[in-house]
């Protein structure tokens, strides 16, 4: 497939987010991927200064992740963990011996002054990764949950209790006094994204603290380029971790209107474009009616990994293709409607782009009916 040349910037948290991010950069020409980072997960643990979701954008943009886990790195061994098991230590949340050397030299460059965004970039290009990797501000900001009761720092929400409290809601300390990453408010300035993507992320905890450092959603509200958001929930379960839940505590419809709704409420007039997936039996007739004045067409996508062979058939052997209902009325939200099982928790990356929906690349997009979505329609670069 011909890469294309415009460069195109993803919000992403960690696995789900990703994924997305690894297609994208299949995608786009070499460089051309910018991935602003949440790093509201980021904390101290054992003395390290630890940011999971930009660790799993390292590990996934790099092809070295753990696809048996689904996070850490791959061929991963355990001896400091078991060590340190044996001297009555913290074990709750797992560090591989080859992930603890990126903590030790990220935790070791901070504490000589050296930026996150620099130490960033460091570990991507030590990493052969050509992407950008942007953390989404310097300074800490820490994801509370707030449970029935009790208020817990994210990762002992996360991965000490599995995620079994009920959420009441989330605050971001330390958001207020925090600056927007300034490398991606000038390129925006400069108008230098083709498109922006919010990829399938957690909105509540991967999503909200990225938007909500002051002036970014604004910003991004304002930009020229198109803004994509791929939803994170299909077909009533989330694409990985916990959005599902915190959605059915929260009282939020956990449906892809639901997430919709989320951002629509919180960042008006944010949204250009809304991938989601509905099931077989048609959830877009149940909880996405267009009205009558918005006319609808159908597009196969095909949804291939980094080898440009089919995920699904990788995994079971059948070849899978995707429906895509199109919905217009002056912005377009995009339906993707899979025939036979959810597929929702399988690596993927995403093959089918075009400078417009026109132009085919390599057949990953055949239009069914027709219809030309040309520029000032569609419009140019949805991937």
């Amino acid at each position: 497939m011909k890469a294309f040349q415009e460069s195109v910037l993803a919000l992403s948290g960690g696995v789900g987010g990703a994924k997305l991010a690894l297609g994208l950069a299949d995608a786009v020409a070499p460089g051309q991927l910018h991935v602003l980072a949440n790093t509201g997960d980021d904390f101290r643990h054992l003395g390290l200064h630890i940011s999971p979701d930009i660790d799993t954008l390292l590990y996934t943009l790099s092809g070295k992740s753990n696809h048996v886990l689904g996070w850490g790195l791959a061929g991963e061994t355990w001896g400091v963990m078991e060590a340190l098991e044996k001297l009555q230590g913290e074990t709750w949340f797992r560090l591989g011996d080859n992930d603890l050397a990126t903590h030790l030299w990220r935790t070791a460059q901070l504490a000589e002054g050296v930026s996150l965004l620099q130490v960033t970039n460091a570990l991507a290009q030590q990493l052969g990764i050509s992407s950008r990797i942007h953390p989404m501000c310097e300074e800490l900001v820490s994801t509370t949950v707030h449970s029935e009761g009790r208020d817990l720092p994210f990762q002992h929400y996360f991965v000490r209790e599995q995620c079994e409290p009920k959420v009441t809601g989330f605050s971001f300390e330390g958001i207020a006094d925090a600056s927007p990453n300034a490398d991606v408010m000038a390129l925006l300035a400069d108008d230098r994204f083709s498109t922006i993507v919010i990829c399938p992320s957690n909105p509540f905890v991967s999503i909200d603290p990225i938007l909500q450092i002051p002036r970014m959603w604004t910003t991004l509200r304002d930009s020229k380029a198109p803004l994509v958001l791929v939803s994170p929930i299909v077909s009533g379960m989330a694409i990985k971790g916990p959005a599902a839940k915190m959605m059915l505590e929260l009282g939020v419809p956990v449906t892809a209107l639901g997430v919709a709704q989320h951002y629509s409420e919180l960042y008006p007039g944010l949204l250009d474009y809304f991938v989601i997936d509905v099931d077989k039996v048609g959830i877009l007739n149940v909880d996405f009616e267009p009205s009558s004045e918005v006319s609808k067409s159908t597009h196969k996508i095909t949804i291939l990994d980094s080898e440009g062979k089919s995920e699904l058939t990788r995994h079971t052997g059948s070849e899978m293709s995707l429906e895509a209902s199109i919905t217009k009325s002056g912005k377009f939200y995009i339906a993707v409607q899979q025939s036979g099982t959810v597929y929702s928790d399988v690596e993927y990356s995403i093959k089918a782009s075009a400078q417009s929906i026109t132009e085919i690349p390599d057949g990953s997009i055949t239009g069914t009916n027709g219809d030309d979505f040309s520029k000032g329609t569609l419009g140019d670069d949805i991937f």
